[in-house]
């Protein structure tokens, strides 16, 4: 399970690096929009909750103690995502999409390569 924990944290902060950097490109490319960019946030954010599953699972297991900063940054990768989620549609992004998710998905990158260094 450590092992699997491990391996999904790079595949989100690689996840949302990717998404992150693509969803600011297409902010200013128009030809880098389209479902190909959205199924990358998709991704990039069902990974966050694959990730806390890992976690929680792992943390369960007799032996391991949970840091309690391990625990706020992994959770509040999951809050970030929810939050991208709503404001998607609020009328003030209204064509800012591209830049919400962006950003959003480089601040949960950061919070993966934070709990790393903590590590």
């Amino acid at each position: 399970m450590r092992t699997a924990h491990e391996i999904t944290a790079w595949l989100l902060i690689s996840a949302n690096a990717i998404a992150g950097v693509w969803c600011l490109l297409a902010h200013r490319i128009e030809g880098l929009r389209g479902k190909p960019v959205w199924g990358a946030v998709i991704v990039a954010q069902v990974i966050a909750f694959v990730q806390a599953i890992f976690g929680a699972l792992l943390a369960q297991q007799p032996g391991v103690v949970l840091d309690d900063m391990h625990a706020l940054y992994g959770f509040s990768a999951i809050v970030a995502a929810m939050i991208l989620y709503g404001y998607r549609t609020s009328p003030f992004m209204k064509g800012k999409e591209h830049l919400l998710y962006g950003f959003g998905c480089l601040f949960i990158m950061g919070l993966g390569l934070r709990e790393l260094a903590l590590n």
